[in-house]
């Protein structure tokens, strides 16, 4: 039964950690469509800054200072926005330049939190043909099996002990 048990717990944790190298390229995808979107943003309120003869900085800094709550959250939201299109930026550069395994391990490391929950909520899984889908399902069956034996290591270790 522990070997079956085995045998279901590797696949499940396998097929899992397989997709890993699928759900960082459909996250990649997406990456670049939040980056195009951001900068389009942030072209307007350029514009927009320049228009009254402000730089971007000085824009945020008088729409934060202003005495109008809703300005002053607009404020705030076009410096989040902007910091955040400098980390999608970064991050796409990471991508670009990292190997398959390295892109799993850039996304794991600094996820964007609404590219990943929507990307979660599109995401389509893959059959890993990879090479790093295969060494990803490899190392999550790997990981099953090393949890099962641990735990049933232990449950031995406790009725070893309970019949002594």
């Amino acid at each position: 039964m522990l070997r079956i048990f085995m045998v279901v717990t590797m696949l499940a944790s396998g097929t899992l950690t397989s997709q890993l190298p699928e759900f960082a390229q459909q996250y990649r995808q997406r990456l670049g469509g939040a980056i195009d979107a951001l900068e389009q943003v942030l072209a307007d309120f350029k514009d927009d800054a320049e228009t009254f003869g402000l730089t971007v900085p000085e824009a945020i800094a008088r729409q934060k200072t202003s005495s109008d709550p809703f300005i002053q959250a607009r404020g705030v939201s076009m410096e989040t926005a902007d910091l955040r299109l400098t980390n999608l930026r970064s991050q796409k550069a990471d991508f670009e330049a990292a190997g398959s395994f390295e892109r799993i391990l850039i996304l794991l490391k600094s996820p964007d939190r609404d590219l990943t929950q929507a990307t979660a909520e599109d995401y389509v899984p893959a059959i890993p043909v990879t090479p790093a889908g295969l060494v990803s399902a490899g190392i999550g069956a790997a990981g099953g099996f090393l949890i099962i034996w641990f735990l049933s290591s232990i449950l031995r270790m406790t009725r070893r002990r309970a019949v002594s």
